[in-house]
């Protein structure tokens, strides 16, 4: 696998999606084949299910879309929906289960392909304006880099749960 420019997007811009694709991919197979059951089940009374963090990673995205793209907080309705896996712990854990595998990657995609779209239609120089990010000095090619390292980091956790699955007959 490779980096390469991508059709439709600036150079620099089409290296970020090209990473972002990737790393969406990885985590698609990851989870294939899981059932509704794998996707709630919990490895400790205090951590979090696989489908939580499959939502988790569309509600980051969903965050930055929102914060990003609309210059703006969340509304009561988007926290209404994206709180609970946003925040994980408790909220996620009471409210994130009893989906089948194909709910989650419908929100990815959903997600997902909003982003795509507004980057798009914005150029490299785009990447590299500076703003805050949590109080502190950033760009925009770092916060969008963060979205897919945050999926990295969460794919990981998925890869170890999975692995402490009884195996499927």
């Amino acid at each position: 696998m490779e980096f390469e420019k991508i059709k439709g997007f600036s150079p620099q811009i089409g290296h970020l999606v090209s990473q972002m694709n990737y790393a969406r991919k990885t985590t698609i197979e990851a989870v294939d084949g899981l059932s509704a059951s794998d996707l709630d089940y919990l490895s400790s009374k205090d951590g979090n299910s696989i489908g939580a963090l499959l939502l988790h990673m569309a509600a980051v995205e969903k965050g930055f879309q929102i914060e990003i793209f609309d210059g703006r907080r969340p509304n009561e309705r988007e926290m209404e929906e994206w709180g609970p896996p946003y925040s994980l712990g408790d909220k996620g854990r009471a409210h994130i289960k009893g989906h089948p595998l194909e709910f989650y990657t419908d929100k990815l995609e959903e997600v997902r392909s909003r982003t795509l779209i507004e980057l798009a239609n914005l150029n490299d120089d785009w990447l590299y304006e500076n703003r805050l990010w949590d109080n502190h000095p950033s760009n925009n090619y770092f916060i969008w880099f963060h979205v897919f390292e945050d999926e990295i980091n969460h794919r990981g956790q998925i890869r170890m749960i999975r692995k402490m699955l009884k195996p499927q007959s």
